[in-house]
């Protein structure tokens, strides 16, 4: 049959002229010229031809040699239950349904569980709750972009009015573990020197209450990290408690505090500009600790947990 298939550029009749003229001493590149093809296209009907004679001239599949096996629906469930129920190595699965490691290896991929740590239950979260007021401390910041008109969150448009190179405010919390009673300032930076100037005013703050801080909590910042700020944690004997690198979570109830305060009060309102947000940031605080109730403190406000807490503390 010398009927080419879609995919073919020669005729079967033409690669028997290119093999007869080759052997007549013709040069490849010639005979590519004469049939429009490149010279890797001569040299390798050429090569089939010394491999496998007339009969390897003629119109194979056009497909790729190595297809992926198809799997039914079926077959993809077992050996994702194979994996999951029983923890079978791709190896181990392939051997028992006839299949090759490959095949089955791609498919754990694909769903996921193709390492053994993804089969393991992810770890459940640590929820704590300090008894006493002040036996832990929260302390994190949040850097906010400062402003001198509103942003594109009210005008829509992240180019008209734009405060670009206003710099930044950094919001220093100090969230207290027991009671979620908070103390927060915003200031003009991160350095160690405000950052251990905000521990002692909150230290105030929170002692005007009634509470004395036992430890603080804080990520692994240079500021928090300072011999500045050690040596007011050593005045006071206060415990410093570091989370791990890049575990947020860790710190979770300032986490979370900061997300409030950040929704809530930066944009839960249209303000004009940033000085005016600022001006607005007690106000905030005192609805927070003095009216907002809170579903870990079983609907009670901070301060009244607090009230509670120490009464129960005499």
């Amino acid at each position: 049959m010398n009927n080419p298939h879609q995919g073919a550029r020669l005729t079967v009749h033409s690669r028997e002229l290119i093999v007869a003229r080759r052997a007549a001493g013709r040069p490849a590149r010639q005979i590519a010229e004469e049939f429009g093809v490149s010279v890797r296209t001569i040299h390798e009907w050429l090569r089939r031809y010394r491999e496998g004679g007339h009969g390897a001239l003629g119109n194979g599949a056009s497909a790729p040699v190595r297809r992926p096996r198809r799997l039914g629906e079926a077959r993809i469930a077992l050996i994702l239950d194979l994996r999951r129920r029983f923890r079978m190595t791709a190896a181990v699965i392939a051997e028992r349904l006839g299949l090759a490691r490959s095949t089955v290896a791609r498919w754990l991929a694909r769903h996921g569980v193709g390492r053994r740590a993804a089969l393991d239950p992810p770890p459940p979260v640590r929820r704590y709750q300090r008894e006493r007021p002040g036996e832990l401390i929260h302390i994190d910041i949040k850097r906010l972009g400062r402003f001198d008109r509103p942003g594109h969150r009210v005008t829509g448009s992240r180019t008209k009015g734009s405060s670009r190179g206003a710099g930044w405010d950094f919001v220093h919390v100090a969230v207290d573990d027991a009671t979620r009673l908070a103390y927060v300032e915003v200031l003009p930076d991160e350095r160690k020197e405000s950052a251990t100037a905000f521990l002692g005013r909150a230290r105030a703050w929170f002692a005007a209450r009634g509470i004395r801080i036992e430890r603080v909590m804080t990520d692994n910042g240079s500021c928090y990290r300072s011999r500045l700020f050690r040596q007011v944690l050593d005045a006071h004997t206060i415990r410093h408690i570091r989370t791990r690198p890049y575990t947020p979570k860790t710190n979770g109830k300032a986490e979370r505090f900061i997300q409030t305060l950040i929704r809530d009060w930066a944009y839960g309102t249209t303000y004009a500009s940033s000085a005016a947000r600022n001006s607005d940031l007690q106000r905030w605080l005192d609805w927070f600790n003095l009216r907002r109730p809170h579903s870990a403190l079983n609907g009670q406000t901070p301060t009244m947990a607090l009230n509670n807490l120490m009464r129960s503390h005499i």
